[in-house]
């Protein structure tokens, strides 16, 4: 996600850690730089036009700190701005009718689907519809996803109207107390005159809580267009970016806030059903500006691995007594939290070198499939397999001699590590010895 702009953005603040002074030729070439990667990026233009020159003011006037290195100058203006342009803070999901619209093929109904999870899992009552009478299989798609997520599906009698339906979906969920009622509209591969005269009918007819357009994030420029015009004549409260995890570039979702005055609410970030996340412009202004976003990481982790488990596996390392069944649960822990490459990209500094990095995640798979191969009594105390017990533990995990050696060393690796640091106060977290 934004690989793009992250790549280009640490390059040119490299450059900037050389200077000893800000002057009016540091700051220019630093900001040309910067200006070809946003429009690279696709950022729209006047939207770029604006952030520079409010980087520039700033970067150039008396506010700058004269504690600060030139790169922590520009970095610090660069980030502030990054995220008014975001959109400053996060913005909640106002409870009542959600209207969903977008045209065709933008990931719509997926989103619904995704974000009446996301609702349900914090303890919101939901339920959805959908008002796409052109196209049976949406609404058919939206049923399915209604059933895999556990809310109700609000479906009527053929017959009716997008608008009938709508006010009838609208009428059942305040008499069940519905928090959210999720409601889908037909799309277009294009914008038409007869579209737009539906959804201001249905509009008109269930006074909406909010209003979002659904994007593809990777359509950039083009998709702010439709927005616009989605905009002009709706009145738009927010916005929901899909496919983000397959957006190098960024431009989009730098452009939506600063043009069009509406922010983006959540971003679709794969294929899962749990892959949307509410969209927090200081932690995607600081995976741009390659710091990472660790406060995502952490709820990541909070979200996978249950209190108890991760206290137990914290008092045992800290007591120096980790054996390969804790590596195990360890392995699975993180596994759980998602693909790998996507936690790394969290991690400061390693965001903009995500390609140079090769993830192999199967390597998990053969690390787990060794221990699991071994007795309850090997994975206590591993001193005790000998070369026939690693004969065995190979043949049973479909691996070599050589992969249960590989295992065991780097097992004893870490153990020593958390050894080393067992008693320290404010422990942190030891590398993990395994490559992938």
């Amino acid at each position: 996600m934004l690989e793009l702009l992250t790549e280009k953005f640490s390059g040119t603040l490299s450059k900037l850690r050389k200077a000893r002074k800000l002057t009016d030729k540091v700051v220019n070439d630093a900001l040309r730089d910067i200006r070809l990667a946003l429009l690279e990026a696709d950022v729209d233009y006047e939207v770029t036009k604006r952030f520079l020159k409010r980087v520039r003011e700033r970067a150039l006037s008396s506010e700058v700190k004269r504690n600060l290195s030139p790169a922590e100058q520009v970095i610090t203006i660069v980030y502030e701005e990054l995220v008014n342009i975001l959109g400053k803070e996060k913005e909640d999901l106002k409870k009542g009718t959600v209207l969903f619209v977008g045209l065709q093929g933008t990931g719509k109904t997926t989103t619904i689907g995704k974000l009446a999870h996301l609702l349900k899992k914090k303890g919101f009552k939901v339920a959805v519809s959908s008002t796409d009478i052109r196209r049976p299989a949406a609404m058919l798609q939206l049923e399915k996803l209604a059933e895999k997520v556990g809310v109700p599906y609000y479906s009527f009698s053929e017959g009716l109207s997008a608008v009938e339906i709508a006010k009838e979906a609208v009428k059942r969920a305040k008499e069940e107390g519905v928090d959210y009622l999720l409601l889908d509209t037909a799309g277009r591969l294009h914008v038409d005159e007869e579209l737009m005269e539906e959804l201001e009918r249905i509009k008109e007819e269930v006074k909406p809580s909010e209003i979002i357009y659904v994007a593809d994030a990777m359509q950039g420029q083009t998709a702010l267009e439709t927005a616009r015009t989605f905009h002009e004549r709706l009145g738009l409260t927010g916005v929901v970016l899909t496919k983000m995890d397959g957006d190098a570039r960024g431009g989009l979702a730098l452009s939506v806030r600063e043009t069009l005055g509406v922010p983006i609410k959540f971003i679709g970030v794969g294929e899962k059903i749990e892959d949307l996340e509410p969209f927090y412009p200081d932690r995607v202004a600081q995976r741009i500006l390659g710091l990472g976003d660790l406060q995502s990481l952490v709820e990541r982790a909070q979200e996978v691995i249950p209190e108890d488990k991760a206290q137990h596996l914290s008092t045992k390392v800290m007591a120096g007594d980790f054996d390969l069944e804790d590596l195990r649960e360890m392995l699975r822990m993180i596994q759980n939290m998602g693909p790998l490459d996507k936690l790394l990209s969290m991690i400061p500094g390693i965001g903009a070198q995500m390609k140079n990095i090769k993830v192999d995640e199967k390597q998990f798979k053969r690390i787990e499939a060794i221990i699991n191969s071994m007795t309850p009594e090997e994975r206590r105390n591993p001193r005790i397999i000998n070369m026939s017990r690693k004969k065995r533990i190979a043949r049973g995990s479909g691996t070599s001699v050589s992969e249960v050696n590989k295992v065991l060393k780097r097992y004893e690796e870490m153990r020593k590590m958390m050894r080393k640091l067992k008693g320290m106060a404010g422990m942190p977290m030891p590398r993990f010895p395994f490559k992938f």
